[in-house]
C-alpha cells in the first residue's frame, strides 16, 4: 500500500507491507518540503517523493496532512497559521492526482496525528486499548481520541473536533504553554537571555535539564504539568485505558511523563497508564495505509 506523510519541513512517501503493518525499508523516501513555497511547487515536491517509490504498486494511497484541512474533499484550509498558505483552497487530491497519472486513482486524506494514533492502534503502543487518547508533541499539540481503532471527532466526550488543541489551562489556549513557543518563552521568562539570538531551543533546554539547570527543568515541568491537568478530565469523559505518547518531545521522556503524570493526578481523573510511542517514526504511515484500505470513498 503505497503512502504519503506531509510535515511542515518534509514529505515521506513509502510502501507498507499489509501482512507486517510495517513499511518496507528500502522504500522509504524522505524529503525536505518548503512549506512556504507557492502551490505548485508544494504538490510538485510531494509527487516528486511519490515517484521516487518503486511502479506496480496499487493505485489507492493514504495521504497523511496536517490540519487545517478538509479531509473528505482532499482541499486545503491553511489560512492565517504560518504554513501551507499557498494550498488553502487548493484541490490537493487532483494536483496530486495529475501528477502522479497512472498511480493514483484514489487518494484517502487523513490528519497526521489521526495517522500516527492509528498506527499506534495497529503496531505499537496503543494496540489491544478500545479507547486510548494519543499524543504528538512537537511544535504544538497533536491528539487523536481512538475508540476501536478509529477516530473520534465528535461528542460530548472528547474536545472540539476531537483534537485538544482547543483547550485552555490556566487561563490560556493550552498550546501557549504546551508547544515549542511555550517552552521557550517559559524558560525566557525566568532566565531573560540578553536577545532572542540566546533563546535555546526545546531540544538544548532539554539537554540543559538533565544536566541539572533548575530553569529549564522548571520550564518543562510546568509545561507537561499543564497538559496533564487539561487532559485529565477528558480521559475519564472518554473512558481511555492507555494515553500514548509520541512526536519530538518525547524523546525527552524522563522530563515529560514524570510532570504529566503530576498533572494528571492533580486533575483528579482515573489512573491511567501513559506509555511511550512504540513506532515513533512507522506509526504515521501505518495509519496512513490501515486508513486507505479500511475507508471507502475518495478524492
Amino acid at each position: 500500500m503505497p503512502v504519503l506523510e506531509v510535515g511542515g519541513t518534509h514529505v515521506t512517501a513509502a510502501l507498507v507491507d499489509p501482512a507486517s503493518s510495517h513499511p518496507i525499508a528500502s522504500s522509504v523516501t524522505r524529503r525536505p518540503l518548503r512549506a512556504h513555497a507557492a502551490a505548485d511547487g508544494i504538490l510538485d515536491a510531494i509527487a516528486d517523493a511519490a515517484l521516487e517509490l518503486p511502479a506496480g504498486h496499487r493505485p489507492h494511497w493514504g495521504v497523511a496532512m496536517p490540519g487545517p484541512f478538509d479531509y473528505d474533499t482532499g482541499i486545503g484550509l491553511f489560512t492565517g497559521i504560518g504554513k501551507f498558505e499557498s494550498l488553502s483552497g487548493i484541490d490537493v487530491g487532483a494536483g496530486l492526482r495529475q501528477r502522479l497519472t497512472g498511480r493514483a486513482e484514489r487518494l484517502r486524506f487523513l490528519n497526521d496525528a489521526d495517522a500516527f494514533a492509528i498506527g499506534e492502534y495497529r503496531a505499537g503502543a496503543a494496540a489491544g486499548h478500545d479507547r486510548a487518547v494519543c499524543l504528538t508533541l512537537g511544535t504544538g499539540v497533536g491528539s487523536a481520541f481512538l475508540s476501536a481503532g478509529r477516530p473520534v471527532h465528535d461528542g460530548s466526550r472528547v474536545p472540539p473536533s476531537g483534537h485538544v488543541h482547543h483547550l485552555t489551562v490556566h487561563g490560556r489556549p493550552l498550546e501557549d504553554t504546551i508547544s515549542r513557543r511555550g517552552i521557550r518563552t517559559h524558560y525566557a521568562n525566568r532566565t531573560a537571555p540578553a536577545d532572542a539570538h540566546d533563546l535555546p531551543d526545546v531540544h538544548e533546554i532539554a539537554a540543559r535539564a538533565k544536566q541539572g539547570n533548575a530553569c529549564a527543568a522548571e520550564a518543562f515541568r510546568y509545561a507537561f504539568d499543564a497538559l496533564g491537568q487539561a487532559l485529565g478530565p477528558w480521559i475519564e469523559r472518554f473512558e481511555a485505558t492507555a494515553v500514548v505518547v509520541g512526536g519530538s518531545m518525547a524523546r525527552s521522556w524522563d522530563l515529560v511523563h514524570p510532570a504529566f503524570a503530576t498533572g494528571l493526578a492533580a486533575a483528579g481523573g482515573a489512573d491511567v497508564p501513559v506509555l511511550p510511542a512504540r513506532q515513533p517514526a512507522e506509526a504515521p504511515l501505518i495509519g496512513a495505509a490501515h486508513w486507505a484500505q479500511d475507508t471507502p470513498g475518495a478524492r
